[in-house]
């Protein structure tokens, strides 16, 4: 068996002078970067309703994103395996978390992804269809996830 590792490097810059001295008295921001690669960080807050930043992204949505990227890549994989011509592909995947409002402990219960493709003609379209059952058992995030995703694509022509 494989074993693959991965690193990244995250760093909490909210400090606002007395650290987490109170609940109030911290940003929940942060950045997010991966070894020595040389892009743009990725800004992150913990969600608004927890004190965050909305214009951060949180970790929530990052599962989201990660979930449906994934998703994504695996399903071009096996398009291109499989002789379907994709010629886009956006998603607007959707999720669903439930926390007690006393102990504060939360889960997702189910991620939806809602992506839209276009492929080269309309013989192509039962086939592009199939395919996402194949991507989502590949995904290794999905695999890795203890909760339903279900994917609700639409395949034109275009």
């Amino acid at each position: 068996m494989r074993k693959h590792n991965y690193s990244a490097e995250l760093k909490w810059t909210g400090n606002t002078g007395t650290g987490t001295s109170s609940y109030t008295a911290y940003d929940r921001t942060f950045v997010i970067e991966t070894g020595g690669i040389k892009v743009q960080p990725i800004l992150g807050s913990s969600d608004p309703t927890f004190q965050g930043d909305a214009k951060r992204y949180n970790p929530e949505e990052m599962l989201l994103h990660a979930v449906s990227s994934c998703h994504m890549l695996w399903y071009l994989h096996v398009c291109a395996d499989n002789g379907v011509i994709v010629s886009s592909y956006s998603d607007n995947p959707t999720g669903v978390m439930t926390d007690d409002e006393t102990s504060r402990v939360g889960q997702f219960t189910n991620i939806t992804l809602n992506p839209t493709i276009k492929v080269a003609n309309k013989e192509m379209i039962d086939k592009a269809m199939e395919l996402h059952a194949k991507a989502h058992k590949m995904c290794f995030i999905a695999n890795s996830l203890n909760f339903p995703i279900q994917i609700n694509p639409i395949v034109k022509v275009g």
